[in-house]
């Protein structure tokens, strides 16, 4: 799954190897047109819990804590967990989140939750 499970910024066009794009932010991202975002699915549900991503607040500083606490919440999550990667099957899809921080976001502890690394 790793090689065709991609991660991007929400707010940026979407490519022909993009495959299914899903949206797992909780919150719409700001400014977005629904119209004009192209996503397929939003996965809110996976997204951290609103106290988790408070927390957080895009802090690089608390990235190694965040990321296993919101490992912890997909492990607890496990339907979602199970129902996004048999809605995904195999195929090229991308997680999209609006965070400016491209290395530090739930979508890069997603991806490597899915590929096993989690």
């Amino acid at each position: 799954m790793t090689d065709k499970l991609h991660i991007k910024r929400a707010y940026d066009a979407p490519a022909g190897t993009d495959g299914q794009r899903i949206l797992v932010d909780r919150l719409w991202p700001r400014g977005l047109a629904r119209d004009k975002a192209h996503i397929d699915h939003w996965a809110k549900a996976i997204a951290p819990s609103d106290a988790l991503r408070r927390w957080f607040g895009h802090d690089p500083q608390k990235w190694a804590e965040f990321s296993r606490r919101y490992v912890e919440e997909l492990r607890a999550n496990a339907d979602e967990v199970e129902a996004l990667r048999t809605a995904i099957g195999g195929k090229a899809a991308t997680l999209l989140y609006a965070a400016h921080d491209t290395q530090h976001n739930n979508a890069v502890v997603l991806r490597d939750f899915l590929a096993g690394r989690g």
